[in-house]
């Protein structure tokens, strides 16, 4: 054991540090996620919403839809 530390195997021992270090971010990343309410949800929630928006928009712009149906889907969905 004492030969392998005074070998070249003492330039490996940064190796476990860093991956405990590593792992302890990945699992601190995932915990306060999944904290958050998931994956991805707070991303895609966003575009979701900003998608439904334009579609709204542009439901109101060719007059698919007349000022009142348009009030109401604002409030639904600001």
């Amino acid at each position: 054991m004492i030969a392998v530390l005074g070998g070249q195997a003492i330039g490996w021992m940064w190796v476990w540090p860093a991956l405990v270090v590593a792992g302890s971010l990945i699992i601190g990343y995932a915990a306060v996620n999944l904290a958050r309410g998931g994956r991805e949800s707070s991303r895609i929630g966003a575009g979701a919403g900003a998608a439904a928006r334009r579609i709204r928009d542009e439901c109101y712009a060719r007059g698919e839809i007349d000022e009142q149906e348009y009030r109401r889907r604002r409030s639904v969905l600001p």
